[in-house]
């Protein structure tokens, strides 16, 4: 199986490693590849650079051997429509089922994804949820989430995509958001970010209030 976990990672946290951790335990992969994102088709545009955003990654991911880059959405260009990148896998790996590792916030609003009925016929998606977290799936998305929700994880490896799972293991309540805003109130070491990215972001002084 092929996994991805796209996102603007701005800036990565440990919720996100923990997020892909437990789809690397559940699923038994050998690889599962973080795919940043260049211009969020549901989100306002990063505040510092790709290259920062890269670097931090690179940093973040280095201690898992499990943890590997996909870079082709920053080499795309155009927003980052997930459909586009899963259709490239798709054509790369045709005969190779496809995890879409997502957060529930994203799959709460995932029928309002461009073309996101064929996002779920390319891949299986695979939602983790934050504590406090609740699922509002309402309408076509709802009728989606009866038919193609199943509690084996095993289930998913039988078939090239359009399964639906929920996550189980340790969570970690950690947003991107909320540690941009702390980071703006102090250049303190942040204890949701990896070592070696808060070192990054003392390092460069981003997301400070006059950066």
């Amino acid at each position: 199986m092929i996994a991805i976990f796209g996102g603007t990672f701005d800036p990565v946290h440990l919720g996100h490693i923990n997020m892909a951790q437990q789809c690397v335990t559940a699923f038994n992969l050998n690889t599962l590849y973080f795919m940043p994102c260049a211009l969020p088709a549901h989100k306002a545009a990063p505040g510092i650079s790709t290259q920062h955003r890269i670097n931090m990654l690179n940093a973040a991911i280095a201690p898992y051997p499990h943890f590997k880059l996909d870079l082709r959405e920053l080499n795309r260009a155009g927003p980052s429509y997930s459909l586009l990148s899963l259709q490239e896998l798709r054509k790369e790996h045709p005969t190779t089922p496809i995890l879409f590792l997502i957060g529930m916030d994203s799959f709460n609003n995932l029928d309002k994804w461009f073309e996101w009925k064929a996002i779920t016929q390319l891949c299986h998606i695979v939602v983790y949820q934050r504590p406090a977290q609740h699922c509002t799936a309402s309408g076509e998305l709802k009728g989606y989430m009866q038919d193609a929700n199943v509690d084996e994880a095993t289930l998913l490896e039988h078939s090239l995509a359009g399964k639906l799972y929920f996550l189980p293991g340790k969570m970690l309540d950690a947003a991107s958001s909320t540690i941009r805003e702390q980071l703006k109130k102090s250049n303190k070491k942040n204890e949701l970010l990896p070592a070696a990215v808060s070192h990054y972001i003392e390092q460069h002084q981003l997301y400070q209030i006059d950066a």
